[in-house]
């Protein structure tokens, strides 16, 4: 019996019909192309308009404030300065501010990091009574506006001796509940195969947990960490009413406090210096967070 050894082609050779493929292909792709154009041309446009408020507040940021009120309107500065700079961060209490604010931020990212993944991971992979109502209470809290809850934290924060203080103004966003629930979202997705083959060899509950969830949950866990971040960094009303001193006073409260130039007189070029301040450490984290943040909310809406 005759044996026809099948044909080999080179390496680097390449067959007669790839060729035909890839015209075939390229037809296809520009037309992809230019479907898609008109969509990120449409992006772009929106991106642009997003971004006119941060390039006004820029170049408000580099006036004088009689520069500002002769031309509030105007894009561009008629002498940059960077006195405004200067000026905030001589500002009398302003280091104060700062460090609150770091302290306040810290606070809440490390309580929501430690409750949001303990109970989302609880509550996706533990069977116990009152599961559904737990998770209930938590879409429930979701829903609720926070003007409605707004009284009685204050009442609550008031009886346990926290007001004018930075727990105080910490301890309502320590475990928020769109953090539980993204972390919720996300250990669904984890295979309770691995769990099994991990308690089988003997691992507590406990190992799990620290071992081989958290390891995972990366994503989830970078978008509650921006998530909380920005909650706890803009804040603005709860720390007013909370704080009832400069000392406590936080970065949003003690800016308001200090860009007054006289009784109903705002300094808009102080009070447009420190909102550039206050956002660069959100885009800051979310710039060295961007791609695992991307990830948890890609995954967190797709299961």
């Amino acid at each position: 019996m005759t044996v026809i050894a099948p044909t080999q082609v080179p390496p680097g050779d390449a067959r007669p019909g790839d060729a035909r493929v890839r015209q075939e292909a390229r037809p296809a792709t520009r037309r992809r192309r230019g479907a898609q154009a008109p969509l990120q041309a449409a992006l772009a446009v929106a991106a642009g308009f997003t971004l006119l408020p941060f390039v006004w507040v820029v170049s408000g940021s580099l006036r004088s404030l009689a520069d500002i009120r002769a031309a509030p309107g105007a894009w561009l500065p008629g002498e940059v300065t960077a006195d405004n700079f200067v000026r905030l961060f001589q500002a009398q209490g302003f280091g104060t501010f700062l460090m609150n604010s770091i302290v306040v931020a810290a606070l809440v990212v490390a309580g929501n990091v430690v409750a949001a993944s303990a109970a989302g991971y609880a509550l996706a992979k533990f069977d116990f009574a009152g599961k559904r109502l737990a998770f209930g209470a938590v879409m429930a809290a979701l829903m609720v506006p926070y003007t409605a809850t707004f009284v009685p934290q204050f009442v609550v924060t008031m009886n346990l001796g926290l007001v004018d203080t930075l727990a105080g103004i910490a301890a309502p966003s320590l475990a928020l509940p769109i953090s539980i629930f993204i972390v919720r979202q996300y250990a669904s997705a984890v295979p309770d195969e691995l769990l099994e083959a991990a308690r089988i060899d003997g691992a507590g509950e406990f190992r799990i947990f620290a071992r081989i969830f958290l390891p995972l949950a990366g994503p989830a866990l970078a978008t509650v960490t921006i998530m909380s971040f920005l909650t706890s960094w803009n804040n603005f009303i709860w720390p007013l009413v909370v704080a009832q001193s400069t000392s406590t006073y936080t970065l949003p409260v003690g800016l308001a406090a200090t860009s007054q130039a006289a009784p109903n007189v705002t300094d808009y070029g102080l009070m447009l210096a420190g909102a550039i301040v206050v956002m660069l450490p959100v885009l800051v984290l979310f710039l060295l967070l961007q791609r695992h943040f991307v990830q948890g909310i890609a995954a967190t809406g797709l299961r």
